[in-house]
């Protein structure tokens, strides 16, 4: 799994471009832009959500997800947050989603880390705000399987 800390969209864009084997006629119709506005593109570290949007329709990825995923591991859900038992009507007019939902790639990303040493258990409930139960009950579930790289 990429670190997440910095996301460089433009690179990550231009990478999935190199993968689609996309032809630049087709990504200038859809995007509705120039040949020279699509390079730019791929240098800029951030973009416009209509515009990322746009993107993750053409290539079929969901570059949003990269952003979902860097919030959980880097400013995951506090107490202050709203849980999903709260009625949403109560606090915000805005969709309400569960707060703690890790995809396989982040469970995979932290025993990694603790697997190799690069971080103890410890670091990795402090750094991450993961509780005890949730990465003591990943290690008991996925022993062994990280690096025989199943999930």
């Amino acid at each position: 799994m990429e670190d997440l800390k910095n996301i460089h969209i433009g690179d990550f864009i231009r990478r999935r471009v190199i993968e689609s084997n996309l032809d630049m006629d087709r990504i200038v119709g859809f995007m509705r832009a120039t040949e020279e506005e699509i390079r730019e593109m791929f240098t800029c570290s951030s973009l416009s959500s209509d515009i990322l949007l746009r993107w993750s329709k053409l290539l079929r990825y969901d570059f949003f997800r990269l952003y979902s995923q860097h919030i959980m591991l880097y400013a995951p859900a506090g107490r202050d947050m709203i849980s999903e038992k709260t009625p949403k009507d109560t606090l915000t007019s805005l969709p309400v989603f569960r707060k703690n939902i890790y995809t396989p790639e982040i469970i995979q990303f932290i025993l990694e880390l603790i697997e190799t040493g690069k971080k103890t258990k410890q670091d990795v409930m402090t750094d991450y705000k993961i509780p005890k139960t949730t990465l003591y009950k990943w290690l008991t579930k996925y022993n062994g399987q990280v690096r025989a790289g199943k999930q």
